[in-house]
């Protein structure tokens, strides 16, 4: 197969994406702009034909991506068009195998969480008391998420017998069903008292849900979510609230304080510490911020003439 060959088969490809799958013009134009940029690669490096080619290229063409900054999604994509192609390549009887399938994109790296700070988290949850049970109910969501870490499933997964207040714990259920046992914080208990004295107007009779709707049930994860949202945009705060930035708030405040990286990781539920290592990072965000307002030779403008 020459150069010819493959813009033959280039275009035999694009013509089946068209008239049997039935993609739009506008995806049609990304199949293109992948499969072009593989065929610069290969005009750089060997092998010269699609049919040539071998697991190996596929690895150091995403490489080459990779050195090129193209970014983890789009890598995957260009993967994902590349194993596409070589599927109908196969079928049509030119290669033996995909030499795309297995070759996986690297990992994009991990964004920092953006936790709010402390006064955000005063200014969030200073909700005035209307008396109604729906502002109790949010106010102890919110409280909880924030004094506990919980996940976003784990708040919606508390039934009635999991808090115990004179105690101040609670147990929750994390990922792959296991359970932990957690503090609950003094404003956290104040919050559910309050909304425990009010959840008859709501709940059901037979419900045993912690926290319900307006129509008596179980409160799912899409309400908790548009909930939060909600009250952030009504208390002024910047940016979205959501129940993982609160998740992250928790995490980070308490490592800041404590620099207890093990028991962080037992509070969040993590398997791995490595997952939970990612707030050290915002550790020493906080740390640095400090060094360069407090020390005398980390100040701009201050150095001895």
């Amino acid at each position: 197969m020459s150069a010819d060959g493959n813009q033959h088969w280039l275009e035999r490809f694009l013509r089946y994406l068209a008239s049997e799958r039935q993609l739009s013009p506008h995806t049609l134009d990304s199949y293109q702009r992948d499969l072009i940029k593989l065929q610069q690669f290969m005009a750089v490096f060997s092998p010269a034909t699609f049919a040539e080619l071998q697991t190996a290229d596929i690895r150091r063409f995403s490489a080459e991506l990779r050195r090129d900054e193209l970014s983890s999604r789009s890598i995957a994509r260009v993967l994902s068009t590349l194993r596409t192609f070589f599927k109908f390549l196969h079928r049509e009887g030119l290669v033996s195998h995909n030499p795309a399938l297995g070759v996986q994109a690297p990992k994009a790296p991990r964004k920092l969480p953006e936790p709010l700070d402390v006064d955000n988290i005063g200014q969030l949850l200073q909700i005035p008391d209307d008396g109604s049970p729906l502002v109790a109910r949010d106010r102890a969501i919110m409280e909880l998420f924030y004094s506990s870490g919980l996940r976003l499933s784990e708040l919606t997964g508390l039934s009635m017998g999991d808090i115990d207040l004179a105690d101040a714990s609670m147990r929750v259920t994390g990922k792959g069903r296991k359970e932990r046992l957690l503090p609950v914080g003094r404003k956290a208990i104040e919050a559910l008292q309050i909304w425990l004295e009010r959840r008859p107007q709501l709940a059901n009779i037979e419900e045993r849900a912690l926290f319900v709707s307006n129509r008596g049930k179980r409160l799912g994860e899409r309400s908790v979510q548009l909930r939060l949202d909600h009250w952030g945009r009504h208390q002024g705060i910047s940016g979205k609230v959501h129940p993982h930035k609160l998740r992250h708030s928790f995490a980070s405040h308490l490592l800041e304080s404590s620099g207890d990286l093990r028991a962080v990781q037992d509070l969040l539920g993590h398997e791995d510490i490595s997952t939970t290592q990612i707030y050290t990072h915002l550790d020493f965000q906080h740390l640095m911020s400090v060094y360069e307002k407090a020390h005398p030779r980390a100040q701009r403008g201050n150095d001895d003439d």
